[in-house]
């Protein structure tokens, strides 16, 4: 064979191989890029809520350090439904409005009521729950109306519509209002006689009573109805997929199914 035969060769390998190389290579980004697209991915959404709120967010802490409860439960559905990955991150209730703000967070869900001064800055979802607000106190007081904590210290949450609605209730009865970052801490200084009395939602109260014989509670009488809802960053287009999502839910019975699940005392 001469020479210029055997180049003629040499050069159409290389050529083939060179080629076979870059289709590998096509083949293996198409993949990766297929993949990336996959309709099993999904979005992650980032959760904010105050774990200190049993039953609606809260850890237990004696099986895990998981967040659970109420508000979680339904939040995991709603994000299933809109094929979102929902992570779950704790922070202090008084610092959620503004992490949000800070989009820190996707999504708030905390036991939130919407206020006026809240919806300026953020915004709230369709309703999923009606509450009450119970004045809750050591049961050898004897209370049976705000009237009767007058000269005393009533207690409640920081940045919660349970502090503002105890502000309003001391200036009426007159008593002083001290505010504490967590319920737990709320109920601590009951028991130790630092308050005579504090402000909690009918459903977090219930679960403390349950669990402390001293303790009583009665309902307060507001003009308005609380609700609770989820919150978002102003503007945001998650509010009316999650809307859809909420008013299905409770149409089908599904929330109500939650609470049978969540707000049993035992």
């Amino acid at each position: 064979m001469n020479k210029k035969w055997l180049l003629a060769i040499l050069t159409t390998l290389v050529i083939a191989v060179l080629a076979a190389c870059g289709t590998s290579k096509d083949d293996k980004e198409t993949s990766g890029s297929a993949g990336e697209g996959s309709t099993d991915s999904k979005k992650t959404l980032i959760v904010g809520t105050s774990a200190d709120y049993a039953p609606f967010e809260y850890v237990d802490t004696a099986t895990s350090d998981e967040i659970i409860g109420f508000d979680i439960d339904l939040i995991k559905t709603v994000g299933d439904k809109l094929g979102y990955e929902i992570e779950v991150q704790n922070m202090d209730f008084n610092s959620l409005i503004t992490a949000l703000q800070a989009k820190k967070f996707d999504v708030v869900i905390s036991g939130m009521t919407p206020t006026a001064d809240r919806d300026k800055v953020v915004d709230f979802s369709v309703p999923y729950y009606e509450t009450e607000q119970y004045l809750i106190f050591d049961k050898e007081k004897g209370y049976t109306t705000p009237a009767d904590v007058a000269g005393g210290v009533v207690g409640a949450q920081v940045s919660s519509i349970q502090e503002d609605l105890a502000k309003v209730l001391g200036e009426e009865h007159g008593f002083k209002v001290e505010s504490r970052n967590l319920i737990p801490e709320l109920i601590q200084e009951l028991k130790t006689g630092r308050f005579d009395a504090a402000v909690i939602e009918n459903i977090v109260s219930e679960n403390y009573l349950a669990k402390n014989d001293d303790l009583a509670a009665f309902p307060i009488e507001v003009e308005e109805p609380d609700y609770k809802s989820i919150v978002f960053q102003e503007g945001s287009e998650l509010k009316a997929e999650f809307d859809k999502v909420i008013e299905e839910l409770t149409a089908d019975g599904t929330i109500e199914e939650l609470k049978k699940k969540w707000f049993v005392v035992e």
